[in-house]
């Protein structure tokens, strides 16, 4: 059995750090295990400028704690008034990385996504040309479409469609939940990859609802049906390029997750590793762990792995139940049964 695991040290591509108090009780969370990250735009007001990444970029190397070498990897949120021209200075300057696609009202803090996607074309064929990747939240917003069936429906009216009119467009679906966009990954080329989260190889639907409501559980996209979990842990588990972490470690104040219409998000940061360790061992696939936290996202993202290493052995780990935030606690994410897996 193995008893000790030493990967390159990972990545996580899709992080939401807040801004303020929340960002300088969160950050030092994932800065432990992670050398980079992609930082989601979706502040209020929106990170929508390359002067406005760059003055996020500062806070949050500000808020680092002393010592760490955690580099944030900045993105630009997509408006419909969204300037190709600024998009693309902010890449060649190698301050920007990708740019985030939030559909109108599909998520936290994204009442200034797009609703007209014809309106985005100049700038999503200008990242065609400069090789920007476009980071995708795939939910449509229609109110007639089931909140389950979301993810699949987008991928057929609205990322298939953008995909076929920009030929080169490099796209990152996120957070995949469903089988469908499993399999429509792996039926694409090399200019497609998908990140899968640490609680969606974890939950499924009826740990949200069944027994009583779990506000904690409770993310957007929702978690879907077990074979639909299932699904995601195959591909995770898989070592195919295509498929690398992308948390969507997303701090909310109890006090938030608990309102008659609390706010969607797990905060995963704190115990990804030993999570995944074990959903990894548990599928027989833990020399797969490193591709898919700390190889396969820098291959995507054209850059260079991580030098240093990370170690896990196998022991319970002490992470706490919640971490202190000047707003209110916030909840870490419950997997559930206890791990078996610490990080050294």
């Amino acid at each position: 059995m193995t008893r000790t695991l030493t990967i390159r040290r990972p990545d996580d591509w899709h992080l939401h750090l807040r801004d303020g108090a929340m960002l300088r009780a969160v950050l030092p969370e994932t800065a432990r295990h992670f050398a980079r990250a992609i930082i989601m735009p979706n502040l209020v007001p929106p990170v929508v400028t390359g002067a406005q990444a760059k003055a996020y970029r500062d806070r949050i190397m500000a808020a680092l704690p002393e010592g760490s070498d955690f580099t944030p990897l900045m993105t630009l949120y997509l408006t419909e008034n969204t300037d190709p021209d600024d998009v693309a200075a902010a890449h060649q300057a190698g301050l920007v990385h990708a740019v985030k696609l939030y559909p109108a009202g599909a998520t936290t803090n994204s009442a200034s996504g797009v609703s007209n996607f014809d309106n985005v074309r100049p700038v999503l064929e200008r990242m065609a040309e400069t090789g920007l990747p476009l980071c995708v939240h795939g939910e449509v917003t229609d109110p007639d479409i089931d909140i389950f069936d979301r993810e699949a429906v987008f991928i057929e009216r609205v990322l298939d469609p953008i995909r076929r009119a920009t030929p080169g467009l490099r796209v990152v679906m996120e957070h995949i939940t469903t089988s469908d966009a499993v399999a429509y990954a792996r039926a694409q080329g090399a200019d497609l990859a998908a990140t899968i989260t640490t609680h969606h190889l974890v939950i499924n639907r009826n740990h949200i609802l069944a027994g009583g409501i779990r506000p904690h559980y409770y993310c957007l996209p929702v978690a879907k049906r077990e074979t639909h979990r299932l699904a995601l842990r195959e591909a995770a588990t898989s070592g195919e390029t295509r498929f690398f972490l992308g948390t969507d470690s997303a701090p909310h104040t109890d006090a938030n997750k608990l309102l008659p219409c609390g706010c969607a998000g797990c905060f995963t940061a704190t115990n990804t590793m030993s999570v995944l360790a074990q959903v990894f061992e548990e599928d027989g696939t833990l020399s797969n762990l490193e591709a898919f936290t700390s190889l396969n996202g820098p291959a995507f993202y054209r850059l260079p792995v991580n030098d240093k290493t990370l170690t896990l052995e196998k022991s319970a780990p002490d992470y706490p139940g919640h971490i202190d935030t000047d707003d209110g606690p916030v909840t870490v994410f419950d997997p559930g049964t206890p791990l078996t897996w610490s990080v050294t």
